[in-house]
């Protein structure tokens, strides 16, 4: 369990820094802001990225989400950890669902999503829920 919970701490926190680099304009791992946009939102015609205030609204929930794998046991942090368990898994099923497809249609991030993000997200949901019974 210990590794398990250090896991899904680094990967989350990891996460989060990237979130946060993309926050103040450092647009790794591509280097150019409008094919990063096309990478990891998807939206048709995005060329931005969102702003700082959007960024670290992303990375604060992912640290929040972080914490919740150290509170003490019982019923709360159980709650919790379902709860974050849920609302990745649904983040990882909607890879695949055609509504999705439609709404974030922009390549590479369609590919992306469906090989990386998704199943990502559907781990990390596991992990969670795994922890929360």
């Amino acid at each position: 369990m210990t590794l398990l919970v250090l896991a899904l701490t680094t990967i989350l926190m990891l996460l989060a820094v990237l979130h946060i680099a993309w926050g103040i304009g450092f647009w790794f791992p591509l280097r150019d802001e409008a094919a990063l946009a096309r990478a990891v939102i998807g939206t048709p015609g995005r060329q931005d990225m969102p702003g700082a205030v959007a960024c670290s609204l992303g990375a604060s929930a992912l640290m929040a989400a972080a914490s919740f794998l150290w509170w003490a046991p019982g019923l709360p942090r159980d709650f919790a950890l379902a709860l974050t368990g849920a609302i990745l898994a649904g983040r990882g099923v909607a890879a695949w669902l055609p509504a999705w497809r439609r709404r974030y249609p922009e390549e590479p991030f369609a590919t992306l999503d469906r090989r990386l993000f998704g199943p990502l997200c559907l781990a990390l949901g596991a992990g969670f829920w795994w922890l929360a019974v």
